[in-house]
C-alpha cells in the first residue's frame, strides 16, 4: 500500500517570510517523524522557495488563466516551474468567495491536463444526523467530476472536510463511525462514477480539527489515507505528531 498522504495547507500564514523560515527550520528537526508519510506543502505563495524541499509543494488553488498579461494571476505554468505536483481544488474557503461546483471543475480538469493531482475538497456546511449531507455530497461530486475520464479521475484526490469541523479543536471533530460511513459513501458515489477498480485508487483524506490528540483514533479503521492539516501545520512539534500517528 502507498504512504498515508499528509497535506500541510498554511493558508495565509505564517504572517511573516522570518516566522515561515523558522517553522521550516523546526520542522526539519522533526523530519524523522514524517519518513512515513508522502509529505505536501501548501504555503502562500510568496513562500514556496522556502518550503521547497521540505516534502513536495503542493498549491493551494489554481488560476485559470493561461500565460499573458493577467495582473495578480498565477498561472499553471509558474506553479509547475517551482516543481507543485499537487492543488488543493474547492477548499470551503474559496467556496465562501464565490466558487461554485463548475469553475472547481474546470480547474480540476486544468490541473490534470497539466499533470498535476488535484486534491478535491468536499465537505457540508452544518452537522447532520439524518445523512441528508450525503444527497449534497454526491450532487457536488457530480459536478466536480463532470466530463472527467477513469483514466484522470485515477489520478485525483479527495479530501473531506466537513465544513462545521474546520478550525475547531480536537474534541469538536467528526465521530470516527460517522467518518467511517461518510467514506464508504463516498467510495460507493465513485464507484457508481467510474467502477469500483477505479474508486480504489482515489485516496481519501480527511480535514477538520484533526489534532495530534485525535490523529490515530480518526485514521485507524475508518478507511482514509490521510490528512489534510490546516492550522496545526504551522505548529512543527504538533503537526509532526500528527504525521507520527499515520
Amino acid at each position: 500500500m502507498a504512504k498515508p498522504l499528509l497535506v500541510a495547507n498554511w493558508k495565509n500564514f505564517p504572517s511573516s517570510l522570518e516566522e515561515a523560515k523558522r517553522l521550516i527550520r523546526d520542522l526539519r528537526k522533526r523530519k524523522e517523524n514524517f519518513r512515513k508519510v508522502s509529505l505536501f506543502v501548501a504555503p502562500p505563495y510568496p513562500y514556496f522557495e522556502i518550503a521547497k524541499g521540505f516534502g513536495e509543494l503542493a498549491a493551494q488553488d489554481l488560476s485559470l488563466v493561461s500565460k499573458g498579461y493577467h495582473t495578480g494571476e498565477v498561472t499553471v505554468e509558474i506553479l509547475k516551474s517551482f516543481g507543485v505536483r499537487l492543488v488543493i481544488s474547492g477548499h470551503s474557503e474559496r467556496r465562501a468567495l464565490g466558487e461554485l461546483p463548475g469553475l472547481i471543475n474546470q480547474k480540476v480538469k486544468l490541473a490534470l491536463k497539466n499533470g498535476l493531482v488535484p486534491l478535491i475538497c468536499i465537505g457540508e456546511k452544518e452537522k447532520d444526523k439524518d445523512g441528508l449531507h450525503f444527497d449534497y455530497l454526491r450532487q457536488d461530486l457530480k459536478t466536480i467530476l463532470s466530463q472527467i475520464s477513469k483514466n484522470e479521475a485515477a489520478k485525483i484526490a479527495i479530501a473531506y472536510e466537513p465544513q462545521w469541523a474546520i478550525g475547531k479543536s480536537a474534541k469538536d471533530s467528526i465521530d470516527t463511525l460517522d467518518l467511517q460511513q461518510t467514506v464508504m459513501y463516498i467510495k460507493k458515489v465513485l464507484s457508481d462514477f467510474y467502477g469500483r477498480k477505479v474508486a480504489e485508487k482515489i485516496p481519501i483524506l480527511y480535514g477538520g480539527a484533526v489534532e495530534p490528540e485525535n490523529a490515530q483514533v480518526l485514521f485507524k479503521n475508518t478507511g482514509i489515507r490521510g490528512f489534510l492539516v490546516g492550522h496545526k501545520s504551522l505548529n512543527a512539534k504538533d503537526f509532526s505528531e500528527i504525521a507520527k500517528a499515520l
